[in-house]
C-alpha cells in the first residue's frame, strides 16, 4: 500500500499524541517521509529540544530541523510562501509526492510544493489535543504527552532532611497515593555492594547515578515525580564525611531544580542502619538542610509530627502544588 514520498511540517510545540498520530499515519502512507521541525527563537520551548524529541519518537523517519526566522503567518510578509519554499528546499530538494497536515494550511503548502495534499483528522477527533492546550494545562492533558516529553513537564518533589526521617518510606507512599513513580536513593544500592562503606571517589558516582535515575524515572511519572534525595544532599554528605565536595557536583546541584521540597523534621526515633553514619549530628544535618534551601530560595514545606501527620501534611502540600501547576513556597 505504501508508495511515493511525503513530508509534513510543524512546530511541535510540544510534540503530543496528535502529532504521533499524524506522523504514524504519514509513514504508513508513503515509503519515504520527511518531518520538518520548524522553530524560531521567540517560541517558549527551545527548538533544538523539540527536534531531539521528534528524532527520538520517530527514529525511522527523516526528521530535520529548520531554525530559519521565517514569518509565521501569510499576512506577516508578502513573500511568505516563497520564503518558506526556499527553506523547505534546503531539506527537501525535490518533490515530495504528498503533503500531510491536520490544518488548512496543508492545501496551500502542497500546492506550493507541487504535491498532493492528504488531510489527516482535521476535526481532531482521534487525538483531541493541541500544543496550545497542552502548554496551558499539561497536568489535565497529561495522557497526551509522549514519554520522552514528560520529564519537561513533570512536577518534581524532593524529600529532604536528616537520616532516619522517613524520606524513603514517604517517597514510596506518596508515589502510591498519586499513582506515579518515585526515585530511590541510588547511593544505598551502590553502597550495599561494598559492605556499606563510602569513600571519597564514590561521591561523583553517587551524584551521576542519582541524576541518571531521576531522568529515567521522570519518563514514567504520572504528572509528578517523587525523589528520595537530590544532589544538594550529596554535597552535604560529601562535606560531612570527607570535608570537601567536587566542584562539578556543586555546579550540577545548582542546575537541578525541583518544584517543591518536603523538609522532614528530626522529631522521629532514630533507627540504626549500616548506612546511617551520623546519628549524633541529626540536628546539625537538619539545620544545614534548612540553610541550603533558604539560601537558594528553593520552594519548601516543613513536615513534622507523627508518621500519619507527616503523610497528611505532605499530601496537602503536594495537592496545592498540583492545583497551582507550578511552584509553591510556604516555608
Amino acid at each position: 500500500m505504501k508508495q511515493g514520498t511525503g513530508m509534513l511540517l510543524g512546530k511541535f510545540l510540544p510534540p503530543h499524541l496528535g502529532h504521533q498520530y499524524l506522523v504514524d499515519f504519514a509513514r504508513n502512507y508513503v515509503k519515504e517521509l520527511t518531518v520538518m521541525v520548524a522553530t524560531i527563537q521567540a517560541e517558549p520551548i527551545p527548538g533544538d529540544l523539540r527536534y531531539r524529541w521528534m528524532r527520538e519518537m520517530f527514529p525511522d523517519v527523516n526528521v530535520v530541523h529548520c531554525a530559519d526566522e521565517n514569518p509565521q503567518f501569510p499576512h506577516e510578509h508578502p513573500d511568505f510562501w516563497d520564503i518558506w519554499l526556499a527553506s523547505i528546499r534546503r531539506f527537501v530538494s525535490s518533490g515530495p509526492d504528498y503533503v500531510f497536515a491536520s490544518e488548512d494550511y496543508g492545501y496551500r503548502l502542497a500546492e506550493v510544493l507541487g504535491a498532493r495534499y492528504v488531510p489527516v483528522d482535521h476535526a481532531r477527533e482521534l487525538a483531541p489535543i493541541s500544543g496550545e492546550a497542552l502548554r496551558a494545562d499539561p497536568m489535565t492533558n497529561w495522557k497526551y504527552i509522549p514519554p520522552c516529553v514528560r520529564p519537561y513537564y513533570a512536577l518534581r518533589v524532593c524529600l529532604f532532611g536528616p537520616e532516619s526521617a522517613g524520606k524513603s518510606t514517604m517517597a514510596k507512599n506518596l508515589a502510591a497515593h498519586y499513582d506515579t513513580a518515585y526515585v530511590s536513593e541510588y547511593a544505598r544500592g551502590m553502597l550495599n555492594l561494598q559492605n556499606d562503606e563510602c569513600y571519597p571517589e564514590d561521591i561523583p558516582r553517587i551524584a551521576r547515578g542519582q541524576a541518571a535515575s531521576e531522568e529515567a524515572m521522570a519518563r514514567m511519572a504520572n504528572r509528578i515525580l517523587f525523589c528520595d534525595t537530590d544532589l544538594i544532599t550529596t554535597t552535604i554528605w560529601s562535606e560531612a564525611l570527607f570535608d570537601n565536595c567536587p566542584p562539578r557536583i556543586r555546579e550540577e546541584a545548582e542546575k537541578r531544580q525541583y518544584d517543591l521540597y518536603l523538609l522532614l523534621d528530626m522529631d522521629t526515633p532514630f533507627v540504626k542502619d549500616p548506612q546511617r553514619y551520623l546519628p549524633h549530628k541529626r540536628k546539625w544535618f537538619h539545620e544545614r538542610c534548612l540553610h541550603e534551601l533558604e539560601s537558594r530560595d528553593r520552594p519548601f514545606v516543613k513536615i513534622s509530627g507523627s508518621w500519619d501527620e507527616r503523610f497528611e501534611k505532605a499530601i496537602h502540600a503536594v495537592d496545592r502544588l498540583l492545583a497551582s501547576g507550578g511552584r509553591v513556597h510556604t516555608g
